[in-house]
């Protein structure tokens, strides 16, 4: 029997993932702490700026460069599922910036997808800004409920002999999935590699295939 973390046998619901909620709790915490930080002169709204536009400069490049080398280096991909942040920084010197980044790897038997059910956290040093749908009310309360039925509205279906695994981000550790390397890219280079990778492949929402 596959096992499905977080995933609920009876819960079919198809609902499409939208994305234009309104302003929730927690952002207006944050906009509010933000506000409080600023008007105590911790930072100051230059520095937030500074921070917005380093973040905005930021795509999922960096991400698909970190996937390619992981495919064709066997030592470099172990070394980063069992510590992702200090490989990152010791030899690919990307910094994700975070407190943490857990790197977990597609297989055969397993696929991950990642959420962030409190907010929207996210590793944006590495993916850039997350799309709206990561931070809709519906995609958090859904995937680790029926992750299954959320892929499919991606138009990503899972063998069902396969698990699936629900990864919860918080403000501390951030995750970057490892995908399936497609078939037919044997000996290509990094960097051919890397222009097959997208976001939602990374985040679990999607497969690679040559076709991307």
């Amino acid at each position: 029997m596959p096992h499905e973390q977080h995933e609920h046998a009876h819960d079919h619901s198809h609902a499409p993932i939208q994305a234009d909620e309104r302003q929730g709790y927690y952002q207006r915490l944050a906009d509010a702490t933000r506000n409080l930080l600023i008007e105590k002169g911790v930072f100051t709204a230059g520095d937030m700026r500074a921070i917005i536009e380093k973040i905005d400069g930021r795509s999922p490049a960096l991400g698909a460069r970190i996937v390619a080398r992981a495919w064709t280096d066997p030592p470099f991909r172990k070394r980063l599922l069992a510590r992702g942040k200090q490989t990152m920084l010791e030899e690919m010197d990307i910094d994700p910036v975070v407190a943490d980044i857990v790197v977990v790897e597609n297989t055969p038997d397993v696929h991950n997808v990642v959420v962030c059910t409190l907010c929207s956290c996210y590793p944006v040093f590495i993916l850039g800004r997350p799309p709206d749908w990561y931070k809709s009310y519906a995609y958090r309360s859904r995937v680790v409920r029926n992750p299954r039925g959320v892929l499919q509205d991606f138009g990503t279906t899972i063998d069902p002999a396969r698990e699936v695994r629900v990864h919860d981000s918080t403000a501390d550790m951030r995750y970057l999935v490892i995908p399936m390397r497609p078939d037919g890219t044997d000996g290509w280079p990094e960097d051919k590699l890397a222009e097959l990778v997208t976001r939602d492949t990374m985040v679990g929402t999607a497969e690679v295939s040559i076709a991307n």
